[in-house]
């Protein structure tokens, strides 16, 4: 049973018991009636428990976290309405002919001052109530333990379950339950690329699942309809504060402009090619004929190409060059090296 069948199993007891709660206190006032008692009861807990309820979905999407640091505001505005209000401005002179004005007044600075500190602790982040409490700071979650939301493209790409299996990937990995049934729908298709696709990434979070140490774990927030797959993680990401690996840049770009962090495995692949410049020794293979008869081409294992002169009479063994030069061009990097003899 996931999360959301679990909530409606509770809300719906809650509606029973507060509903045979109300009756057993109606009845209990009201011996005398009891038909009229007992429907009044029930309606009176009915009525409360669906107002908990409701106020229940509103808040869905505050945390802990937010709660605490809610009450945390709430206490400090009641410390200041408390100052204000130890003046005892309106306990003396003329005022004292005025006592409900005092008492309006005392509970609206509480209630302002309350408002305003839960307010303000919302908005603000963590380190910043070391400015209230003197030498004590909140410790600041690393970018490594927020947990990380998969989109579909990068669980079927497949690169992310060796790089969870080294060690890079910190914090738990979340799979949204509306990409997992889209993997599932690819997986049941009729098309035979949607259906190789589909399983390879149902086969990848099952890989995932199995390495010792990696937390994979279904996601079954329900976000708001008519919504597109990809605002889905957007509002996902953004609900639970945590950060979005993919493949896809548009993708990353809306998620970046909301502020969420993202963690994109082209740009990690571009940041992990091999930089040669001129001087460079390599040892590399030589597997194919080059533009010229002289010529030979090794690849790097990023897929760069190799053009080695004097190369020709060497291919189909691993030789030891050095990088003379790189000209950019329109299909990619290309490098220039000699033999090293």
């Amino acid at each position: 049973m996931n999360t959301g069948s679990v909530l409606n199993v509770v809300r719906m007891f809650f509606l029973l018991l507060a509903s045979f709660i109300g009756i057993s206190v109606a009845l209990g006032e009201s011996p005398e009636n009891h038909w009229y008692s007992g429907w009044f009861g029930a309606i009176f807990g009915l009525g409360f428990a669906s107002f908990m309820i409701v106020l229940d979905v509103m808040l869905r999407h505050v945390t802990i976290r937010s709660f605490s640091h809610g009450t945390f505001g709430l206490l400090i505005g009641s410390l200041c309405a408390w100052l204000v209000t130890s003046i005892e401005f309106f306990e003396s002179g003329w005022v004292e002919q005025f006592p409900l004005a005092a008492n309006i007044f005392n509970l609206a600075t509480f209630l302002g001052f309350g408002f305003l500190g839960v307010m303000l602790a919302l908005r603000s982040k963590r380190e910043e109530f070391s400015l209230l409490i003197p030498y004590v700071r909140f410790r600041q979650d690393s970018l490594q333990d927020l947990p990380t939301l998969l989109d579909t493209n990068v669980i079927i790409d497949g690169r992310v379950t060796g790089i969870s299996a080294a060690g890079f990937m910190g914090g738990s990995l979340v799979v949204p339950r509306f990409v997992l049934e889209e993997l599932q729908k690819l997986a049941d298709s009729d098309d035979e690329l949607k259906c190789a696709r589909g399983k390879r990434g149902l086969d990848s979070l099952n890989q995932m699942k199995s390495i010792e140490g990696m937390e994979v774990g279904i996601n079954d927030e329900e976000l708001r309809p008519g919504l597109s797959t990809d605002g889905k993680m957007v509002e996902l990401a953004d609900i639970l504060g945590a950060r979005i690996l993919t493949n896809d840049s548009n993708l990353g770009k809306v998620a970046r402009l909301k502020g969420i962090v993202v963690l994109n495995l082209n740009e990690l692949a571009l940041a992990l090619r091999p930089v040669v410049s001129p001087g460079d020794e390599l040892e590399l293979e030589l597997v194919k004929e080059g533009k010229d008869d002289h010529q030979a081409v090794g690849y790097l294992p990023d897929g760069t190409m190799i053009v080695v002169n004097q190369g020709q009479r060497h291919i189909g063994t691993t030789q030891p060059v050095v990088v003379a030069g790189a000209v950019q061009t329109s299909a990619g990097r290309l490098i220039f090296a000699e033999l090293n003899r």
